[in-house]
């Protein structure tokens, strides 16, 4: 094992997006993460939020699993559980269970409504936890409904990212009390959480238009995405006066209009203007012009694209593992680099319990 989190213990109990994405995350960083799965699940190699980790199947409807897992839990610093909340509890792998066998064990709950409140209960996916936090009502284009952003904002975003980041701060406030707790991450917080820049901005008055209307949600001509003359496209965010500058010198926007950047009035009609100066390319020429200054330019890649991009490739930010092409670990470290990501494998209750002594 490598990586700044080595050593460390994580015991995950299988389930749907954010809650492997955050044990993915964990075992990138070099932590010895050990799924438990239904028994009919196999390890595949094409999930790539399963990869890095041993997979044990239990059934833990039967008293005997539900006793190793416990077993397992007991020699674990980390759980992550992913079910609607009292699932844990009543496979007898609650909370209360696992703490008086790891009084240390800081125990990660991930859910979409959280582990109380009136929604508690109910089902949901990452559009309904957004919807309900705000961030949902900001994202797309005029006298439209809203766009979802896949599942970006609640699973990984405002789920995952910040289970992991209270799992790694209850995990050190443990090292010193020798008390575990449990770590109520919910993804309808999370989101809310996300858009604090954005809020304080309404409280500025700078954030104050319909959606698709202000400075970094596409509204400004300076800051969004068009299309080129090969119908690829590429994206600009020339805010800075400095930036903007650039970008108009090295594409020729001389007319006075321009000079009024930001001037909100007069969006609509310089992102018509701009749109139709980019037109007049391919991406690959405006890559050629562009990419590299400080105009703030990037070519919009998709993902058969953004491997073989110069820079992407320099950095060594996707690599292939079971033949599945991935992003690499991330973030860097200087000292205590990840290893290389692997595919997923099964275990055995026998070599899990021997290899956690």
């Amino acid at each position: 094992m490598s990586g700044p989190l080595a050593g460390l213990r994580v015991i995950e109990f299988a389930g749907l997006g954010p809650a492997p994405f955050a044990a993915m995350l964990l075992a990138d960083l070099g932590a010895d993460v050990l799924r438990i799965t239904r028994p009919e699940v196999e390890p595949d190699a094409r999930d790539v939020t399963t990869r890095s980790r041993r997979a044990l199947a239990l059934d833990l409807r039967e008293p005997e699993a539900s006793a190793a897992a416990l077993a397992l839990a007991a020699r674990a610093d980390l759980l992550i559980e992913g079910f609607r909340p009292g699932v844990m509890e009543r496979l007898g792998l609650g909370p209360a269970v696992v703490h008086s066998q790891q009084p240390a064990l800081v125990y990660g709950r991930m859910t979409g409504w959280g582990q109380d409140g009136p929604l508690a209960q109910a089902a949901g996916h990452d559009i309904d936890y957004i919807a309900i936090s705000g961030a949902l009502a900001a994202i797309g284009v005029p006298g439209r409904p809203p766009v979802p952003p896949a599942n970006y904002l609640g699973d990984f975003g405002g789920g995952a990212m910040l289970l992991v980041v209270g799992l790694l701060a209850a995990l050190h406030e443990a090292r010193t009390s020798g008390r575990g707790q449990v770590v109520d991450a919910a993804m309808c917080d999370g989101a809310g959480l996300l858009s604090a820049f954005m809020v304080g901005w309404k409280a500025q008055g700078l954030w104050s238009r319909p959606r698709g209307e202000n400075l970094l949600d596409g509204g400004a001509h300076f800051y969004a995405c068009y299309e080129c003359a090969d119908g690829k496209h590429v994206a600009v965010g020339a805010i800075e006066p400095q930036f903007y500058a650039e970008l108009r010198r090295r594409i020729g926007l001389q007319a006075p209009a321009f000079d009024a950047q930001l001037d909100a009035g007069r969006w609509p009609e310089l992102k018509d203007r701009l749109a139709a100066v980019f037109r007049t390319r391919t991406r690959a020429e405006w890559c050629a012009l562009l990419e590299g200054s400080d105009a703030c330019f990037a070519p919009v890649l998709d993902w058969d694209e953004a491997p073989t991009h110069p820079h992407n490739a320099a950095r060594g930010n996707w690599l292939a593992a079971g033949g599945v092409m991935q992003p690499a670990p991330a973030p860097r470290f200087s000292r205590t680099p990840p290893r290389r990501p692997e595919p997923p494998s099964a275990t055995t209750l026998a070599d899990a319990l021997a290899a956690w002594r």
